[in-house]
């Protein structure tokens, strides 16, 4: 992982920006006969859009608002990366509204989903595409925000917060660690394929990322 980042909440492996995965994991599938939402993040769609960015402090007005910097030096080093989540299992990946978070910058209010959902930030939780035979149901303007069986959450690199702040990351070889539920504040009938890691090559102007795969 990348040394030496800090963080608002100082973590030892700053680039999963969370917790380790619990030795043991909750409840499995055969506790809930009805059917359990299972969350798996696209290792693929890490891969290819993953890149680094040179952005000044003034144009990251809402995003140091929303403590998604590490620091205040002028100009900022990004590594961003997209995000695609699919919802594989037979149940709604739901969240209470009390996980919301409130911000007021972009020129509106705008909510934040559970900020357990990744570890990074993400703006809200919806059924952005969905394969064949799913309709959408889930929307970020809606009082309920959700992820239904067979759809996907996704979200573009370019989105504010969709980072991590590597200003003060030297060159070199790294492993990028996405996990979304991390805390296991929702159940899944499967949390042993929440985990995406890559491998990240940073040259001190340009990174590369490769064999990203789903892992514990």
């Amino acid at each position: 992982p990348f040394p030496g980042v800090p963080h608002p909440n100082p973590d030892p492996n700053p680039i999963s920006r969370g917790l380790r995965p619990q030795s043991r994991f909750p409840q499995s599938r055969s506790r809930f006969p009805a059917g359990l939402p299972d969350l798996v993040p696209d290792p693929n769609y890490v891969q290819a859009s993953t890149y680094v960015q040179r952005a000044h402090l003034y144009s990251l007005r809402c995003a140091a608002e929303e403590r998604c910097l590490a620091t205040d030096y002028d100009v900022r080093v990004l590594l961003r990366f997209p995000q695609r989540v699919k919802n594989q299992g037979t149940a709604d990946f739901l969240h209470h509204p009390c996980w919301w978070q409130c911000h007021r910058c972009h020129q509106s209010v705008h909510y934040h989903s559970m900020a357990e959902f990744s570890h990074y930030d993400l703006f809200c939780l919806e059924d952005t595409t969905c394969d064949f035979g799913h309709l959408k149901r889930y929307a970020c303007t809606a009082h309920t925000q959700g992820l239904s069986p067979g759809c996907y959450d996704t979200y573009n690199a370019d989105i504010d917060c969709q980072w991590i702040d590597i200003t003060d990351v030297p060159p070199g070889n790294y492993i990028l660690k996405v996990q979304v539920n991390p805390k296991y504040l929702v159940l899944e009938s499967d949390f042993t394929n929440n985990v995406v890691r890559c491998h990240i090559h940073y040259t001190g102007r340009f990174v590369s990322a490769s064999n990203c795969r789903i892992a514990q």
